[in-house]
């Protein structure tokens, strides 16, 4: 049906207890996909679950996992594969800012923690993903990034350096796949909008005066549509 575009689909996104990821779940979910709704908090999943089968949808397949426990990530894929066969769509939405400090003071332990999660759970997301968005008809990759991964503003470092891996792993992704298979691989600059995130970030800001994560779930149903063959992209939301 046009209005459930997504009908059919098999769609993994994490970071899917808030902000954009849980937007885009709960876009996906409307749009007729089985979505695979992925974060570190259960009690979140779940009342994201409970909202959606208020409103008529069918019930998330949830899974609680932290992306940081990273062959969790290949444990999980095994489990989709076993259950579905194939992975339609796949959405790395989870990330950390890292706080806001001069490049030169950036605690390793922290700084490790969040290549671990930005960078590392990405590819390993990827690396799980990539046999199963293969078995689809047209297997689809879109992650989260931001403008810092190319202005390099002042003491965003660790946010922006995992941001710049990001990009050059989706793209890099992208030239392997595009001219293969059918899967395209993407990227998502949602720029100013009111999450968390954001608000770690300007503490200042009036976050009623920014779009909610809502507004840039059109892109994502955009790039995961079997129509698009945009690949190796960075989109503006």
């Amino acid at each position: 049906m046009q209005d459930r575009p997504l009908s059919g689909k098999i769609a993994l996104v994490t970071g899917a207890s808030r902000g954009i990821g849980r937007a885009v779940a709960q876009g996906f979910a409307q749009a007729g996909a089985t979505v695979i709704a992925v974060a570190r908090t259960e009690g979140a999943l779940t009342e994201l679950d409970d909202d959606l089968q208020l409103l008529g949808l069918p019930p998330l397949v949830l899974a609680p996992l932290d992306l940081a426990n990273h062959d969790r990530i290949d444990e999980m894929a095994g489990l989709i594969a076993q259950r579905f066969g194939r992975l339609d769509i796949v959405v790395g939405a989870a990330a950390s800012l890292g706080g806001l400090q001069p490049i030169t003071h950036i605690d390793p332990a922290a700084f490790a923690k969040l290549v671990a999660l930005n960078i590392t759970a990405n590819w390993r997301l990827l690396r799980a993903a990539d046999p199963l968005l293969r078995q689809a008809e047209h297997g689809r990759a879109i992650f989260v990034t931001s403008t810092a991964a190319r202005l390099a503003p002042a003491y965003w470092g660790p946010y922006a350096m995992t941001k710049a891996a990001l990009e050059t792993m989706v793209r890099t992704y992208a030239a392997e796949v595009g001219t293969l298979t059918n899967v395209r691989a993407n990227l998502v600059d949602p720029g100013a909008v009111r999450t968390r995130m954001r608000a770690e970030a300007y503490p200042g800001e009036n976050p009623a005066s920014l779009p909610g994560p809502e507004s840039v779930v059109p892109t994502f149903l955009s790039l995961a549509s079997p129509e698009c063959d945009t690949n190796g992209e960075i989109v503006a939301a």
